[in-house]
C-alpha cells in the first residue's frame, strides 16, 4: 500500500483492490415501504472497476483536467464510484442537496461552470427546470432508482443511463499523472448570509482525511455508520476514514431517527457521528427498554447539548466524544473522560485556537469572542473559495482563520460554543442560551422535535429578538400549547421562557439535519 496521504482516491482503492478483493467495504442500506432492508454493497475491486469504466465515459463526455461536475443524489453506491471515477482525470465532482431546487440550483451549476450531472432520476425534473439558465451544462447522467424518464425530459438534455455508461470499453485510464493540490471537490457552505460559497478542496487535503480513524482508536475490527449525506464534509470524512484505513462502512440512504439503532444492531456498527440537529430527534423518540442494547461504542457528537449529554450516554450506552471543526479547517476535540460536559474541546494536533475580540486581541477566560485557529508550526493558512478571492482573504486574517463561532474558554484551556456571529438570540440585555431551552423542551413529553431562534418585531429594543420555540408535536391532536407553556415555566428562568410557540408538521433542516432559521421565520405567523 502506497502511502495514503501521497496519492489520489483512484490510487487507493486500486491498491486496496489488490491486497483486500473481498473485503465488502460499503453496505448502503434503505428502508423498503414495508420496514424491510434494501442493501447495495461494493468490494474494493467494484468501486475501481466502475470508476475505471465511468472516467472513460467521462473523457468520451469531454471532461478532462480542471472540469467540474455535479454529482446530485441521496447515498447511493454510485456516488461513491463517480468520486472514483473523477479523481482519476481529475475533474472535480460539486456535491449538490438532491433536495435543491430553483435559483439556489441554478447558482450553484452554473456558478461551478459543471459541463454535466451525475444525478438520481427524482432530481432530473428539478435540474431541468433550471438547465437553460447554466451555460456551460450540456449533459446527465442518470442513476435508476425506479422513475421512469419521459421522452420530454431525455430530449431536454443530453441524458444518458449510469448503467449504460458502466459498458464503455477501453483499456484502464493512467492514475496520479496530476498534483495533489489540484482540486477534487467543491464543497458549498450553507448560505445562511446570501449566496453559498464553494470551498475548494484538494486531493491532499481528502487524503488526510484518510487518517482520522487513528485518533479515535478505530481498527479494522470496527465498522462505521452514517446516515449522514455525502453531500456533507461530515460524511465524507467518515467514508475517507472508511476507505482509507479499510474500515466497513454502512451508510443509510438518508437519516432515519427511528430505525438507527435497528441498522447499528443488524450490521454491528460500532462507532457513528451525530450532528446537532439528529441529537434532540434521536434523544426525542420515546424510549425502548432495549436502548442501550446495541453494538456502538463510540459516537462523535457535534454540538450535543449540555444537558443531556450524560443521559444521552447512559439512554444508549454510549461514550461521546464531542468535536468541532468546519469545512475551510480548523477542528477542536473533546475525548471521552478527558474535558468538561459541554465543552467542544481543545484544540486538534498542528492546530492552536483563541478566542478573539473584535479588535483582534485575545480574550481572557470566559469573555465570549470569535473562534480563530492558526497553525502550531506558523505555516501559512490558505481558504480557496471558488471565484471568491475576496472571501478568501477575508477568512484568513493576520494568520487567524476566523470561524465565524462564538464562543469563550475556560482557565484550563476547553472551549464552548455559543452561537454563530450574528445568530445569538439578545433579550432584556443578555444572550439566552437557546441551547438549554431547547434541551428543556426536549424532555418534554408534549415535544418530538425542537428549534429555538430569536425574530427581530416591532416590540423589540435595538438589538435584540423575540425568542421562539418552534415545535413539533408529540401529538398533533391533543396538543396544548398552555400546558407546554406551564413546563416551561417550572423549568426555565424567566427570561428565557418562550414568547412565541410555532407548531409546525416539520422543522426545515439542512442535509446535515441543521435546522434553518430563514426557513422557520418565513412560515412564522405572530400578533405584534
Amino acid at each position: 500500500m502506497s502511502n495514503p496521504t501521497e496519492i489520489v482516491l483512484a490510487e487507493l482503492i486500486r491498491d486496496y483492490a489488490q491486497e483486500l478483493p473481498d473485503a465488502k467495504i460499503l453496505t448502503f442500506v434503505s428502508i423498503a415501504e414495508d420496514g424491510g432492508y434494501e442493501e447495495e454493497t461494493r468490494t474494493y475491486p467494484q468501486l475501481y472497476q466502475h470508476g475505471q469504466t465511468l472516467a472513460r465515459a467521462l473523457r468520451a463526455l469531454g471532461i478532462g483536467r480542471a472540469d467540474n461536475v455535479g454529482l446530485m443524489m441521496s447515498n447511493h453506491p454510485e456516488f461513491v464510484e463517480t468520486m472514483v471515477a473523477t479523481s482519476i482525470i481529475d475533474a472535480a465532482f460539486v456535491p449538490v442537496d438532491p433536495r435543491t431546487r430553483g435559483a439556489k440550483l441554478q447558482y450553484m451549476l452554473d456558478f461551478t461552470e459543471c459541463k454535466g450531472v451525475i444525478c438520481a432520476d427524482y432530481c432530473v425534473e428539478s435540474i431541468l427546470a433550471v438547465a437553460a439558465d447554466c451555460a456551460q451544462l450540456q449533459w446527465l447522467i442518470v442513476v435508476d432508482s425506479g422513475l421512469p424518464l419521459t421522452a420530454g425530459q431525455s430530449a431536454q438534455l443530453a441524458t444518458h443511463r449510469y448503467v449504460d455508461m458502466l459498458k464503455t470499453p477501453g483499456p484502464d485510464l493512467p492514475l496520479g499523472e496530476f498534483s495533489l493540490d489540484d482540486p477534487m471537490f467543491l464543497m458549498f457552505t450553507s448560505g445562511t448570509t446570501g449566496n453559498p460559497k464553494a470551498v475548494i478542496n484538494s486531493h491532499r487535503k481528502y487524503m488526510m482525511m484518510t487518517q482520522s480513524p487513528k485518533v479515535f482508536g478505530l481498527t479494522r475490527a470496527d465498522k462505521y455508520y452514517t446516515g449522514l449525506s455525502l453531500t456533507h464534509i461530515n460524511a465524507q470524512g467518515t467514508l475517507a476514514g472508511a476507505l482509507g484505513q479499510a474500515i466497513p462502512a454502512v451508510i443509510s440512504r438518508k437519516f432515519t431517527k427511528s430505525r438507527l439503532w435497528d441498522i447499528c444492531r443488524r450490521y454491528g456498527c460500532t462507532s457513528l457521528n451525530l450532528l446537532g440537529g439528529m441529537i434532540p430527534e434521536l434523544y426525542a423518540v420515546p424510549e425502548k427498554p432495549d436502548d442501550a442494547n446495541n453494538p456502538v461504542r463510540h459516537i462523535q457528537s457535534s454540538g450535543m447539548p449540555p444537558h443531556i449529554w450524560q443521559a444521552f450516554e447512559k439512554r444508549f450506552g454510549v461514550v461521546l466524544s464531542e468535536g468541532y471543526g468546519a469545512t475551510e479547517g480548523g477542528a477542536m476535540r473533546n475525548p471521552p473522560g478527558e474535558g468538561p460536559v459541554g465543552s467542544i474541546g481543545k484544540p486538534s494536533f498542528g492546530w492552536v485556537a483563541e478566542i478573539l475580540d473584535e479588535n483582534g486581541n485575545i480574550a481572557p477566560p470566559h469573555v465570549a469572542g470569535e473562534i480563530c485557529f492558526r497553525r502550531e508550526d506558523g505555516s501559512p493558512i490558505v481558504v480557496h473559495y471558488y471565484k471568491n478571492p475576496g472571501a478568501s482573504s477575508d477568512k484568513v486574517r493576520d494568520g487567524w482563520l476566523h470561524m465565524g463561532d462564538i464562543a469563550h474558554k475556560d482557565e484550563n484551556g476547553w472551549f464552548y460554543f455559543h452561537h454563530r456571529v450574528g445568530g445569538g438570540v439578545r433579550r432584556n440585555g443578555d444572550f439566552v442560551n437557546t441551547t438549554l431551552v431547547e434541551s428543556v423542551l426536549m424532555n418534554s413529553p408534549l415535544v418530538a422535535d425542537v428549534f429555538v431562534y430569536g425574530v427581530a418585531t416591532g416590540k423589540n429594543v435595538a438589538g435584540e429578538k423575540t425568542l421562539v420555540a418552534a415545535i413539533v408535536p408529540a401529538d398533533k391532536v391533543s396538543f396544548n400549547e398552555a400546558a407546554l407553556l406551564t413546563y416551561c415555566r417550572a423549568h426555565l428562568e424567566k427570561n428565557d421562557l418562550p414568547e412565541i410557540i410555532q407548531v409546525l408538521d416539520e422543522i426545515p433542516k439542512t442535509i446535515s439535519e441543521k435546522p434553518i432559521e430563514k426557513a422557520c421565520i418565513e412560515l412564522l405567523t405572530f400578533r405584534e
